[in-house]
């Protein structure tokens, strides 16, 4: 069968894909053939004989940048084989923030071509000539983009029909609703002295669905004021 999402990998660590997607609920969906991965290697486009890809900053200065004209090459060689509507995008810290809704944007899509920077950054004007999207997820830099793309890969795999089973489970998690999840308990009804909330053993589904959306509405309001303002804007324009 045709995979339902096409992930590809532009890096210089073909070897760190899948990782941990190749493990639990995405690897069985891997091998079933529900998505698929492919790894470019970006040494593969460079054409001298030590399969070098950067060289020293413009301007001078620490660290090292990739090369524009390598990968150029690399992204042109994804496209190739790649659907139009797949965004192309390179992991940054100076990019928009990754989120729920650009996970479904990518699923969407049907696929997502990923590139994996290394040392200080890539030239900027590979990123210009090629409409390369900025994604970061989260304020911290890391060695390489890797680590990033697997984060946002598993976000949006466990998206597809099939992987994560019960489509219910996908509808009540955090971000759905524009609210953080509700808190869960399950069994010894006692542990430790703490008690499972009464309501949520009493057999009322009304009243169970009532105090899930009142501790939601709580807990997003004191741990993301951010979410919670957009949360009440939101419910004042559907009035």
């Amino acid at each position: 069968m045709n995979p339902l999402f096409t992930a590809q990998i532009l890096t210089l660590f073909p070897e760190m894909f899948p990782g941990p997607l190749g493990a639990s609920l995405a690897g069985r969906g891997l091998e079933a053939g529900k998505w698929a991965l492919k790894t470019l290697d970006i040494r593969d486009f460079s054409s001298d004989k030590h399969r070098s890809v950067d060289d020293t900053p413009a301007g001078g200065g620490p660290g090292m940048v990739m090369r524009a004209d390598i990968l150029g090459k690399a992204i042109d060689a994804a496209k190739a084989g790649a659907d139009p509507k797949w965004p192309v995008v390179y992991m940054s810290p100076r990019g928009r923030k990754f989120d729920q809704a650009e996970a479904k944007r990518w699923q969407q899509a049907g696929g997502v071509t990923l590139l994996c920077g290394r040392f200080e950054g890539v030239d900027e004007r590979v990123l210009e000539a090629r409409d390369v999207e900025e994604i970061s997820i989260g304020d911290f830099v890391l060695s390489g983009g890797e680590p990033a793309a697997l984060v946002m890969l598993d976000a949006v795999v466990r998206l597809l029909p099939g992987i994560m089973g019960a489509a219910e489970t996908l509808v009540e998690e955090s971000f759905e609703s524009g609210l953080l999840e509700y808190p869960h308990y399950t069994r010894p009804q006692v542990w430790e002295g703490r008690e499972i909330p009464d309501v949520l053993t009493s057999g009322h589904h009304g009243k169970v669905a009532e105090w899930r959306q009142t501790k939601a509405e709580e807990i997003t309001r004191i741990r993301r004021p951010d979410m919670w303002s957009s949360y009440v804007r939101d419910k004042k324009e559907k009035v």
